[in-house]
Order: C-alpha cells, then structure tokens, then sequence
C-alpha cells in the first residue's frame, strides 16, 4: 500500500491539534493521558509533536474523553483558515 504524502494543509492542521492536546493535557502527565484514552504514551507523543498528524478518528475520540473535549471543539479548533480555531487555541 502506497501512502499518499500529507499536504502542506494537512500538516499544519495536524500540528494545531497537537498543540491543542498540549494546552488541554495541561499538567496532568503525557502516560497518565495516554493511559486515560487507551493509547501508547509514544502515539500521544507522536500526535502532539505534529509526527502524526491524521491520527485514526477512535484515537482522536478517546484522546478527546480523556481530555474532556468536545469534537466539535476540536474541529472548529483544528479549522484551516478559522480564526474562532486560533482563539480557542490560544485560551
């Protein structure tokens, strides 16, 4: 199977969602959110450095219950072009 590289969109949206991660997990630590959502603590890692930038929808929707974020929320947050996406990253 031959993987279609991600465009340059689909990088930075992948690296906004990490960032979010990021902001949400606040101190709580990265294996203790890891463990919470049911995934590796190196997946976790991989997603909020921007390595994995389409992570499969169950490991966005269990991060999400783990963090307590709507997916709505993170749509709108990870929104090419959407500045309500910028602010809500930045809060």
């Amino acid at each position: 199977m031959v993987r279609v590289p991600l465009s340059p969109q689909e990088r930075r949206r992948g690296e906004r969602f990490g960032i979010l991660l990021r902001r949400a997990r606040g101190d709580r630590s990265m294996a203790d959110v890891a463990a919470a959502a049911g995934v590796s603590a190196e997946t976790l890692r991989k997603i909020e450095t921007g390595r994995a930038p389409t992570p499969a929808f169950f490991t966005v929707a269990a991060l999400a219950h783990a963090l307590h974020l709507s997916l709505d929320d993170l749509v709108t947050a990870c929104a090419e072009g959407d500045e309500s996406g910028e602010q809500a990253m930045s809060a």
